[in-house]
């Protein structure tokens, strides 16, 4: 199973970014996916969630309204789009998958990509 994220840069405050997990080697379709981020000295958190099936997504309080996860099943790709972002969004942001269930905790989660970075300056 391999997860690769991509798409990650350095943006001004206010701005856009689209980050994509391409995936290999495991029942796309089967899968819920979930971006995390970890910023410089800080513990990893989640960011953002969509189910296998139906597709209902979750978000963080903090990136709720700005940023929209979605998937496309076809490509068994996930991406996130981060629109309005700000200096605390910097990070790097990791894909994350684990077969049905979502769960907003790292620890349930079986497949990990190696990570992107996101900067956005003030």
């Amino acid at each position: 199973v391999q997860l690769v994220e991509s798409g990650g840069g350095l943006v001004q405050a206010g701005g856009s970014l689209s980050v994509s997990c391409a995936t290999s080697g495991l029942m796309f379709s089967a899968y819920t996916f979930s971006w995390f981020r970890q910023g410089p000295g800080k513990e990893r958190e989640f960011v953002a969630s969509i189910t296998w099936g139906a597709g209902n997504t979750y978000y963080s309080d903090s990136v709720k309204g700005r940023f929209t996860i979605s998937r496309d099943n076809a490509r068994e790709t996930v991406y996130l789009q981060m629109n309005s972002l700000k200096p605390e969004d910097t990070a790097v942001y990791y894909c994350a998958a684990r077969i049905r269930t979502s769960y907003r905790s790292g620890d349930k989660y079986d497949y990990w990509g190696q990570g992107t970075q996101v900067t956005v300056s003030s």
